[in-house]
């Protein structure tokens, strides 16, 4: 039985933090079209800003959860400002400039810090499950991503302003003909977007540390996830990042995590050979 708990819990934050990655970028490609390949990067900023502005003597939940978002939100404005806008409907374009960013990121990030690994301890310690331990900042990664999804879910809902994003994202021609002012709606949805993958990457960093190159490790993921779960941003990731992460834990626990990792890769290819619109172009088309 306790076993059984274990391994509950573990799934849970398999899940958990596969939406954590994947959910800036569901918005800045599910809901703009735009193909970021600097997600990962983004990702890794945040836990940078989060462990460098730690060390630096700022609170370790304010380095977490405002700084590190904050700053990534702001350069991912600045990116949409200065690369991605003039690139919008333009496919190819877009993945060359945010694939050069990517590597740029990468190479700033390698020369300024090193390729050393940096991190922090995960506060909260462990908690005896019987004959088992499981880490408490487990459950932490659980609890807040169910808060941050259902803070999205609000906020795009019932908001006046997620209501003219959704509507922008959707008809931007229209929006701009009632007075909504689109360019300013896109930097801010991309900024949040941005936001969002620097605060995954800062509540990952104390388990997984951060190096220069360590998005490439989350980039594949998030977008096996984003495009699993379809044209609907939130529900979408939602879905496909329990799917996904319920048969990698699963068989990671049957076997080791290398073939964890295969399982997740021939789930997605035998989900995307059935479902080519992903789990939304079939099930929660009214979701967001």
């Amino acid at each position: 039985m306790d076993l059984a708990v274990v391994v509950v819990i573990q799934i849970l934050y398999a899940v958990a933090s596969l939406a954590l990655i994947s959910i800036g970028l569901a918005i800045i490609f599910g809901m703009m079209g735009v193909i970021n390949f600097a997600h990962g990067e983004f990702l890794m900023m945040g836990g940078y800003a989060f462990i460098l502005s730690y060390n630096a003597g700022v609170n370790f939940w304010i380095a977490m959860l405002v700084v590190a978002p904050l700053a990534v939100t702001v350069i991912g404005v600045a990116v949409e400002r200065l690369i991605i806008r003039h690139l919008y409907g333009r496919v190819i374009e877009t993945v060359l400039a945010t694939w050069g960013l990517s590597l740029f990121l990468i190479g700033l990030a390698a020369t300024v810090l090193g390729y050393h690994q940096k991190g922090v301890t995960p506060p909260f310690g462990t908690i005896r499950i019987g004959a088992y331990q499981e880490g408490g900042y487990t459950f932490f990664v659980i609890l807040v991503t169910l808060a941050l999804m259902a803070a999205l879910y609000a906020g795009f809902k019932y908001t006046r302003w997620g209501l003219i994003a959704r509507g922008t994202m959707q008809n931007a021609a229209m929006a701009s003909g009632i007075g909504v002012n689109v360019d300013r709606v896109y930097a801010t949805t991309f900024g949040i977007g941005a936001g969002l993958s620097g605060l995954a990457g800062a509540i990952l960093a104390p388990i997984a540390g951060v190096l220069p190159e360590i998005g490439v490790t989350y980039v594949v993921k998030a977008f096996i996830t984003v495009i699993g779960g379809g044209a609907v941003a939130l529900a979408g990731t939602g879905a496909a990042a329990s799917l996904f992460g319920a048969v990698s834990q699963a068989v990671t626990f049957l076997s080791r995590p290398v073939v964890g990792e295969v399982a997740l890769l021939v789930v997605a290819i035998v989900l995307l050979r059935l479902l080519p619109l992903g789990i939304t172009g079939r099930y929660f088309r009214r979701g967001l």
